[in-house]
């Protein structure tokens, strides 16, 4: 029998209902799959540093304090571990309520860069003695003088190397050749900061044209470069003219939050951070951690299964992924669903989160 050890951390808030919901839907899919060749043996861990030995794990959603406190234990891993990539593919499945008239149209990648830009986390309170000595050489030693009000502002840098430009674009190429997908697109706000959102399209084209020369020629690989905001208005209006979108982190959270709304909501929207140079590869539920209605038992787990989907797929277990996602696309169309789907659907079955997980498995069985 093939084993794999699968660390997870159960999470905060609703973690604890929605991560051993996926372990039962998970458990049911290997089993079905693979009968006694291949088991997946979880390691129940309560640090992010525990993930660090492993090359593959999941996890639940994470509390991250606003304004003050720690910054992000999420943020904290992908740091740690390189993990410089948040991928987030988006798609619709039928019988899921969606704002838009032709949500199957919605089929996109997202190659986010997870460690530059916003993520690095480089900024000074307002009022600080860091915030006027930054403000100090910004005036008297780079020459700045657009600071309307330098007293009461706070600062933030924004870093966008060409390094981390170029290994995320390298991702997102091979993805789309791999997938036999027809473009990788460049989203970017270049037009205003021309040097370092600038600088991320021109290094993406670079790379390309370098490292995928022969592709590029033959139309195989299709690259091309959209700014943030008119792409934003695009994927509402012409969504099926994207396939893999490469981008960095603050456009990222934007672009994926939107799609995922888009096609359902962020409960069905799946994740992982990866460093596809080491290997490692964290996959999470990409909500939050919903104290509000954390112990009772009706939060959506659709978005950590299906991001145990994308884990299958990375482990080279396809075929246990395909076994949920057939279960999920039916049991939609059936009405099956917790609450936040199941009030939009005609014919609509409100079932708890555990019920939800236990008929998944069912159908995954039988």
């Amino acid at each position: 029998m093939e084993t794999i050890t699968i660390p997870y951390l159960t999470g905060d808030g609703v973690g604890t209902e929605v991560t051993p919901a996926m372990i039962t839907v998970v458990n049911a899919a290997v089993r079905a799959a693979y009968g006694d060749e291949r088991r997946i043996a979880w390691q129940e861990i309560h640090d992010i540093e525990e993930f660090r030995p492993h090359k593959v794990g999941i996890k639940g959603p994470l509390t991250t304090p606003v304004g003050s406190g720690i910054r992000s234990l999420n943020v904290a891993l992908r740091q740690a571990l390189d993990l410089y990539v948040c991928l987030r593919p988006v798609r619709w499945y039928a019988g899921v309520h969606s704002p838009l008239l032709h949500p199957e149209r919605v089929n996109m990648t997202v190659f986010r860069e997870n460690t530059e830009d916003i993520y690095a986390g480089i900024e000074w309170e307002a009022g600080t003695p860091e915030a006027q000595k930054f403000y100090r050489f910004l005036h008297n030693e780079m020459g700045v003088n657009k600071v309307r009000f330098p007293e009461t502002s706070a600062f933030g840098v924004k870093p966008v190397s060409r390094e981390g430009t170029e290994r995320l674009v390298r991702a997102a190429c091979r993805y789309a050749i791999e997938h036999a997908l027809p473009t990788v697109t460049l989203v970017h706000k270049g037009n205003i900061m021309k040097f370092t959102e600038g600088g991320f399209k021109r290094w993406g084209y670079e790379l390309a044209e370098r490292d995928f020369a022969d592709e590029l020629k033959s139309g195989k690989l299709t690259i091309n470069d959209c700014i943030a905001d008119a792409f934003l208005q695009n994927t509402l209006l012409k969504p099926e003219t994207y396939s893999v979108i490469a981008t960095l982190n603050l456009n990222g959270d934007y672009i994926s939050d939107q799609l995922a709304a888009m096609v359902g909501g962020i409960g069905i929207a799946p994740g992982a951070n990866i460093n596809y140079n080491t290997g490692h590869a964290i996959f999470e539920a990409t909500h939050g951690t919903a104290p509000d209605i954390a112990g009772k038992d009706i939060v959506n787990p659709c978005s950590i299964i299906l991001s145990a989907v994308m884990m299958l797929e990375y482990l080279g277990w396809k075929e246990a992924g395909v076994l949920i996602e057939h279960a999920l696309e039916h049991s939609f169309q059936e009405g099956y669903a917790t609450a936040d789907l199941a009030r939009f659907m005609p014919n609509g079955h409100v079932l708890s989160t555990s019920q939800f997980a236990a008929q998944l498995a069912e159908r995954i069985t039988h």
